[in-house]
């Protein structure tokens, strides 16, 4: 493991101490004063964004949870209610990113994540239940997934720029998780769920 600093570590040019030339020239000086505040700045911003995913995470289980009570189609809820327990093991593992960046566990209230909730709330209140409403909760569910792909790809991108590869590796296991689930609603909704609805409506 390491400890949140590994960009810093790879360049040990970043303090300027390590030849004189930074005392002859200011330029060059100067320049290596950036190249540490960059890496100082990408740090907290990458704690600030992990701290902002594990609210996320943790937010997500409750909603997920309301999602299942509401799906009427078997396969649904199944798939919800597995994505679930994966959620579970996803906010044990962000608790370990931070543990190996020598940080301790955080949150920061996901006011995206609070958005795309409260939008998956309405549509299960404006549908009836059934296969529409169904089809509106893997639409919720679907921009949710979405947005922690981006943010779990830009974890593991942060992470591997800053030398945190153990770190790294944990935040990409997840992303693959959430791309698996993603296919699966889309797998879900292909095979019966928008083909029922569209016959629904047509009724």
């Amino acid at each position: 493991g390491s400890n949140g600093n590994g960009a810093k570590r790879s360049n040990g040019s970043f303090n300027g101490s390590s030849n004189g030339s930074s005392s002859k020239t200011g330029t060059k000086s100067q320049g290596m004063k950036s190249n540490s505040d960059t890496a100082s700045g990408l740090s907290k911003l990458f704690e600030d964004q992990l701290k902002d995913i594990y609210w996320a995470e943790k937010a997500l289980l409750k909603a997920m949870s309301k999602m299942a009570k509401n799906a009427t189609s078997q396969q649904l809820r199944t798939a919800i209610e597995e994505h679930i327990a994966v959620t579970e093991k996803q906010v044990s593992r962000v608790e370990e990113v931070f543990s190996v960046i020598g940080k301790s566990p955080k949150s920061k209230k996901c006011e995206a994540m609070v958005g795309l909730i409260k939008e998956g709330e309405e549509i299960m209140q404006d549908t009836e239940k059934g296969v529409v409403r169904d089809a509106g909760i893997i639409a919720a569910s679907q921009k949710i997934e979405h947005y922690e792909m981006a943010s779990y790809g830009t974890l593991a991108s942060f992470a591997r720029t800053l030398g945190e590869t153990e770190a790294a590796n944990l935040l990409q296991q997840t992303l693959d998780e959430e791309k698996e689930a993603d296919q699966l609603l889309t797998q879900v909704a292909e095979s019966t769920i928008n083909v029922e609805a569209a016959n629904e409506e047509g009724e």
